[in-house]
């Protein structure tokens, strides 16, 4: 017949353990003059420290694995909140333009529709693993670059560059949506003409390198950093800690971006 034990009897039971053990050697201290007489003694008290420096040795592997536990569960439910904030308005924005297209490009609407269901689906489902493969990352960046092609009624300059070896590395999904994003939200937007946005992602070696490059309107240019540079700043340290280089810079009007990551 088997027994089944309560965790908090197996607590109570352990925590009995520990406390007989410090008893025991707390009469050995007192009664050292006593014992010490005794044939063994010596092996028994040796014994005894063995055990007590295991039990304690244990202990402190359990809290160092906990402590570890809990720092990783933190970071993964943070990951998983900054997830949550990429490119909502972008949907908002993109339904507003699908509304007032139905009637006058029902057919130009559909194929609007149809991407913008395959993107959803990314970024809800994909965008919630760990880690997607680089090709799908790609294709949503490349959905993303088409939507905005068909919605605005201005020429765009948009190249994207691709080079990549036979592996398909695996990567954390939603990184360079934010930086293509704020290329088109910040420079594309606000421009009438000559607006471009020029993409470089190479993949070898095991690194990826990703960089845009975009211009803007330099009299409406907002110095302040945007809640989604924060976002992927704070998702590159928890998901790739010293295996990644991220810089951004200015010059003119000219707006660059850069990011690296080993993987």
């Amino acid at each position: 017949m088997k027994l089944n034990i309560s965790d908090s009897k197996k607590k109570n039971l352990k925590r009995f353990y520990k406390i007989a053990l410090v008893i025991i050697g707390f009469f050995i201290v007192i009664f050292n003059d006593t014992f010490g007489k005794l044939e063994g003694f010596a092996e028994f008290l040796a014994f005894y420290f063995i055990l007590v420096f295991i039990t304690i040795a244990h202990w402190i592997f359990k809290q160092i694995k906990s402590i570890i536990k809990l720092k990783n569960e933190k970071a993964k439910t943070e990951l998983l909140h900054l997830k949550s904030q990429v490119n909502p308005h972008f949907f908002f924005n993109m339904l507003n333009n699908l509304y007032g297209l139905v009637d006058k490009d029902s057919k130009k609407a559909q194929e609007l529709i149809l991407k913008l269901s395959d993107m959803m689906r990314y970024s809800i489902y994909e965008g919630d693993k760990d880690t997607v493969l680089l090709s799908e990352e790609i294709t949503y960046l490349q959905n993303y670059i088409e939507l905005h092609k068909m919605r605005y009624h201005k020429a765009i300059d948009v190249q994207f560059y691709i080079e990549t070896n036979d592996n398909d590395y695996e990567i954390m999904p939603l990184l360079f949506i934010i930086l293509l994003e704020n290329a088109f939200k910040h420079g594309v937007e606000n421009l009438r003409e000559n607006a471009f946005v020029h993409i470089n992602l190479i993949a070898q070696n095991n690194e990826v390198k990703f960089k845009i490059e975009n211009n803007f309107d330099a009299s409406e240019d907002n110095s302040e950093t945007g809640i989604g540079l924060k976002n992927l700043k704070r998702r590159l340290e928890l998901a790739y800690p010293k295996k990644h280089y991220f810089e951004v810079s200015k010059i003119d009007s000219i707006y660059k971006a850069k990011l690296n990551i080993t993987l």
